[in-house]
């Protein structure tokens, strides 16, 4: 499915979202210090928006993007190629169930809207902890639904109805947007994610609210 909508991928996610991915990012790559030489792993890349924007803010970090998208990850380099972030930023194909990374090597991990495309969350997550180093960060972005029940009921029309229509559309499939939507959907509740952070080893939890509610940053640490 990533392969089939790569062509257009970060035109349709800032379009379907109104432009709010751009400072959804800005925010997530604000959220956790680092220093100079510190070591971040963007997992599910795609095409290295965050990553780009991480090392954007912290120009001294070191990111490796990790995506299972050959073409995702094709589109990224010719970005960072583009904006001279080479030597910043690095590109590689890998499955975050069984990361090839040595134990303790990162200062933070972070991952945005890939978290609900797999199914072994629990997994990931002891994954995740195993390849941050004692008291490194863990910053996960997810979309979700407002908490208020106005907006709610009226973004559930949006995104149920509309959403899917326009997305399918722009990338050319008549199920990627549709599958998107079905996954928010089965994504658990925000305290039910934060219990699966907590069993994965990760305390000091916090949920940041992003635009009433329609995304979501879950944080802790090792």
């Amino acid at each position: 499915m990533f392969e089939d909508i790569a062509f257009s991928y970060d035109f349709q996610t800032s379009f379907l979202s109104l432009g709010r991915d751009i400072r959804w990012r800005h925010i997530l790559a604000a959220s956790f210090p680092l220093q100079p030489g510190s070591w971040v792993l963007d997992m599910a890349t795609g095409t290295a928006e965050i990553a780009i924007e991480i090392c954007r803010q912290n120009p001294g970090a070191r990111v490796i993007g990790v995506d299972f998208s050959p073409r995702m990850l094709a589109l990224g380099a010719k970005k960072l190629k583009k904006r001279g972030l080479e030597d910043c930023i690095c590109l590689s194909i890998g499955d975050a169930r069984t990361l090839p990374f040595e134990k303790g090597c990162f200062d933070a991990v972070t991952m945005g809207f890939g978290i609900r495309n797999i199914q072994e969350r629990r997994q990931v997550l002891a994954e995740f902890s195993r390849v941050l180093k004692p008291r490194g960060h863990l910053l996960i972005m997810e979309f979700d639904y407002p908490d208020n029940r106005l907006m709610r009921t009226l973004y559930r029309f949006y995104f149920h109805r509309i959403f899917p229509l326009v997305g399918n559309w722009l990338s050319k499939t008549d199920y990627a947007y549709s599958y998107l939507v079905d996954s928010v959907q089965a994504f658990p509740r925000p305290k039910e994610f934060l219990k699966e952070m907590e069993d994965g080893g990760f305390k000091h939890l916090q949920v940041k609210t992003l635009t009433w509610g329609i995304a979501r940053i879950y944080s802790g640490k090792k």
